[in-house]
């Protein structure tokens, strides 16, 4: 049976190459801002280029939180790529302006301490063992794109509740790469520019919807 995704439509730039590589990936796509669409596809993709501000401006103009939460409560797989993982987190502050966020994780996203900025290219990802969508992708590169980002994990999940998966990668300093918490899912870099090892992360996430 075909997996459907819905990549949410709100404005976001470079979209199609995420809808192209989600189709390499054995998924029937659709690019779409119908609320009854992305909440019936079997995953929902939430793509985030730019400032947090901005995109979190475009998403709560869609409504998106309420979209997200009624997906997650009925423990329906979303994923988030770059700026949609950040916006998972409590807050973001880009040049001194503190913005709220979905508030999914605790936590803020933060401007990395780096000699050179933005993060631009490939680098390795460390995954936790029982991770699913970095199944046969152990110490694989990525490739990111971002000045900021989140730095500690600071949800505790304690028994019977499934702790949740973090994958980390460097940059100056050490950062959260990735999230698998329940149906949700994240990364900060992109998976649809990511080559061979990006397509299999995607395959990866499909297969589990």
């Amino acid at each position: 049976m075909t997996k459907t995704v819905a990549v949410l439509d709100y404005g976001s730039g470079n979209v199609h190459s995420a809808c192209r590589a989600l189709e390499k990936a054995g998924a029937e796509v659709e690019l779409t801002a119908d609320r009854k669409t992305l909440l019936n596809a079997s995953g929902m993709v939430l793509p985030g280029v730019g400032a947090f501000a901005t995109v979190m401006e475009k998403l709560n103009a869609k409504n998106a939180a309420g979209l997200i939460d009624q997906r997650l409560t009925a423990q329906r797989p979303v994923l988030g790529i770059c700026v949609g993982m950040q916006v998972m987190f409590e807050n973001g502050v880009e040049h001194g302006v503190e913005t709220e966020g979905f508030g999914q994780w605790p936590g803020v996203v933060e401007k990395l301490n780096a000699p050179t900025l933005p993060h631009m290219g490939w680098s390795e990802v460390s995954a936790d063992s029982s991770s699913r969508l970095f199944e046969s992708l152990e110490n694989e590169r990525f490739y990111f794109v971002h000045s900021y980002a989140a730095k500690r994990w600071q949800l505790d999940i304690r028994p019977p509740f499934q702790p949740a998966a973090i994958a980390w990668a460097e940059h100056g300093e050490r950062f959260i790469a990735a999230v698998e918490n329940g149906p949700l899912s994240a990364t900060q870099f992109h998976p649809e520019k990511s080559g061979a090892a990006g397509l299999k992360l995607l395959e990866n996430w499909i297969k589990g919807l």
